[in-house]
C-alpha cells in the first residue's frame, strides 16, 4: 500500500532501521489520508474541512461529528477494545486469521488481536469506525487513495497499539499537518474564481511549509532519537532539530516551485506575487525560491550525514537527492517548461538510492559551518 501511494518516499520507509519504520510509516499514511480528503476538488470545501476535523479528531483519540452528515462520531473513550470495520480486500474473508492477513498484505502490519476474542475485535480500535461521505468516496479517482480512505480505521488501530511515545510523536505531527491542510482550504475558499488566489508574503509561505513538512523533519528527528537513542546521530539535538526543519521545508518548497502551473490553473499561488496572472512576476519569484529551497535541501544533505547507520543515511539523504535533481531541472526553467511538469525519471530514482547507500558519515564539528543555513523558527 505505501508503494502504491508514494513512490520515492515507499524506499525511504523501506530502509530505515526496524524500530523507526512502524511509526514513521504510520504517520506517512494518516498524512496522505488527510490529504486525499483536502486535495478532493470535486468537494465542496465545507465537506472537506468537515471530514479534516472528523480526521484530526479521530487521529487525537476523540471526536466529535454528529453534524457530519454520512460520519458517525467516534467515542471519545479508547479504553474498551472495539471492533475493527474492515476494509475492501477483507469483508469478505470468513475468518478471524485470515482477515488479519488480508490487512497485513494490504499493509505490510498485523493487528494485534484480543485474547480469546473470535469475532475480530482488535485492541486499540476506533469505537465507531470512520464512514466518510458518498460525496467524497465517489469523488476520490485514484483507486489507490480510495482504498486508504477504507483503511482508515485499521490505520487507527495501528495508532492505537503503538508503544505511547511513538503515538504522541504521530498524534503531532499529523494534527499540524491537518492544522496546515485547514487553513489551506480556508485561504483559498474562493480559488474558484479568477484570479488565482496568492499568498500575502514571505511568512505564509514559510508557516505553510512549516505545517504540512517542516514538521516532519522535526516528528523524523524526534523519533529517531526516541526508538535508537546514541545509535541515532553523532549530532547535537538542537543543530539536527533545526536541519531537519528547514529540509522538511525545502522538499515541500520543491514541491510548490514544480507544480506552480497546476495549482495556478486550481486557482492557488503558493508564491507571495502582487499579481498572481503575471508571468514574469511569477518566474522572478519562482528563481528567489528555488534559491531558498536549495538551501533546505542542503540542509538535508548535512541533517544526514550526522546518521550513524548506514541504511539510516541512505533513507533519509534519498529524498534529498531527488529534490537536488528536481530542483537542476527548476533552475532557469522558463514557463513553457514549467507548464510540462518536471519529474524525475525511475532510473534517476534509483541511481539516486545507490548513490545514497554511499554516502559517509561526517563528524558534527563540520557542521559548524552549516548551523546556520536556518534560523530555530518552528523548534518544537
Amino acid at each position: 500500500m505505501l508503494k502504491g501511494v508514494s513512490r520515492s518516499f515507499y524506499l525511504t520507509l523501506r530502509l530505515l532501521p526496524e524500530p523507526m519504520r512502524g511509526a514513521a510509516s504510520l504517520g506517512y499514511l494518516l498524512a496522505r489520508t488527510s490529504d486525499t480528503l483536502a486535495d478532493t476538488a470535486a468537494v465542496p470545501a465545507e465537506t472537506r474541512l468537515a471530514c479534516l476535523e472528523r480526521f484530526g479528531q479521530a487521529v487525537a483519540g476523540s471526536a466529535d461529528t454528529s453534524g457530519l452528515e454520512g460520519v458517525p462520531a467516534r467515542s471519545a473513550s479508547s479504553a474498551e477494545p472495539s471492533r475493527l470495520s474492515w476494509p475492501t480486500g477483507c469483508q469478505s474473508v470468513d475468518s478471524l486469521a485470515d482477515r488479519r492477513d488480508a490487512l497485513s498484505a494490504l499493509t505490510g502490519w498485523k493487528p494485534v488481536l484480543q485474547s480469546g476474542s473470535a469475532q475480530g475485535t482488535v485492541l486499540g480500535g476506533p469505537a465507531v469506525p470512520l464512514r466518510w461521505p458518498t460525496v467524497l468516496t465517489n469523488a476520490v479517482g485514484d483507486p489507490r487513495e480510495r482504498l486508504l480512505l477504507e483503511q482508515s480505521d485499521g490505520l487507527l488501530v495501528w495508532l492505537g497499539q503503538l508503544p505511547a511515545d511513538e503515538a504522541r510523536l504521530v498524534r503531532e505531527v499529523v494534527a499540524t499537518i491537518i492544522g496546515g491542510q485547514r487553513l489551506d482550504l480556508q485561504r483559498f475558499a474562493t480559488a474558484d474564481q479568477p484570479p488565482p488566489v496568492a499568498l500575502a508574503d514571505d511568512a505564509d509561505l514559510e508557516d505553510y511549509a512549516w505545517r504540512v513538512a517542516g514538521c516532519v523533519g522535526a516528528f523524523w528527528t524526534h523519533l529517531g532519537f526516541l526508538t535508537l537513542g546514541e545509535r541515532f546521530s553523532t549530532a547535537p539535538a538542537d543543530l539536527l532539530l533545526d536541519l531537519g526543519i528547514a529540509y522538511g521545508k525545502g522538499l515541500q518548497l520543491v514541491n510548490i516551485l514544480r507544480d506552480l502551473p497546476a495549482d495556478l490553473a486550481a486557482g492557488r499561488c503558493y508564491l507571495p506575487v502582487a499579481d498572481s496572472r503575471d508571468t514574469a512576476e511569477l518566474l522572478e519569484s519562482h528563481r528567489r525560491w528555488v534559491v531558498q529551497a536549495d538551501a533546505w535541501v542542503q540542509a538535508g544533505f548535512a541533517y544526514s550525514a550526522t546518521l550513524r547507520s548506514r541504511r539510516l543515511r541512505a533513507a533519509t539523504v534519498l529524498p534529498a537527492m531527488l529534490a537536488k535533481e528536481t530542483l537542476e531541472r527548476l533552475r532557469g526553467a522558463s514557463w513553457q517548461d514549467l507548464q510540462t511538469r518536471v519529474k524525475v525519471p525511475r532510473s534517476k530514482v534509483y541511481l539516486a538510492l545507490v548513490k545514497a547507500f554511499g554516502m559517509k558519515r561526517v563528524s558534527p564539528i563540520c557542521l559548524s559551518t552549516i548551523s546556520s543555513v536556518q534560523p530555530p523558527g518552528h523548534r518544537r
